[in-house]
């Protein structure tokens, strides 16, 4: 079975930069975390697509970077994760790093969800945010992307 990871636009003008690198990371860490990829998409967006979203399906009234949809069978992963492109950008500023570096980890978030990680409790969030460092730290060393600060 080959793996199908897309990268989409949807209300905004975006294109990923180093898709082929990107890519095989996210599949690192899909394998990593004893799953096969199948077919798994990232939606980059705006904000009020967004809310749109969170408030249709998950009846959440507020702003989110990321939400994910998984329609994962048994250890193949398939699922659509949608990011908004400004609240990565406002969470860049906040918490002091380049929108690169916020993206990616988004991107691994969303991706662990769909390995089967959850984030409600605060055990889980912290977790979560050590695998994220985890997969962000293999990232700059194994493909040679730096980890940039502001």
């Amino acid at each position: 079975m080959h793996a199908v990871i897309g990268f989409y636009a949807e209300n905004i003008t975006f294109s990923l930069k180093r898709k082929k690198v990107i890519t095989t990371w996210l599949l690192e860490i899909i394998r990593s975390e004893n799953k096969t990829a199948k077919n798994i998409s990232y939606i980059f967006c705006d904000d009020s697509f967004l809310l749109e979203m969170n408030q249709r399906f998950l009846n959440h009234n507020t702003f989110t970077d990321t939400i994910t949809f998984d329609y994962n069978e048994g250890n193949e992963i398939s699922g659509d994760i949608f990011i908004s492109i400004d609240r990565v950008g406002e969470n860049a500023e906040k918490f002091n790093t380049k929108f690169t570096n916020e993206l990616y980890r988004v991107m691994c978030h969303g991706t662990l969800h769909l390995a089967g990680y959850s984030d409600k409790k605060t055990s889980e969030r912290l977790d979560m945010r050590a695998k994220e460092d985890h997969y962000l730290a293999l990232l700059e060393k194994r493909v040679n992307v730096p980890r940039e600060t502001k």
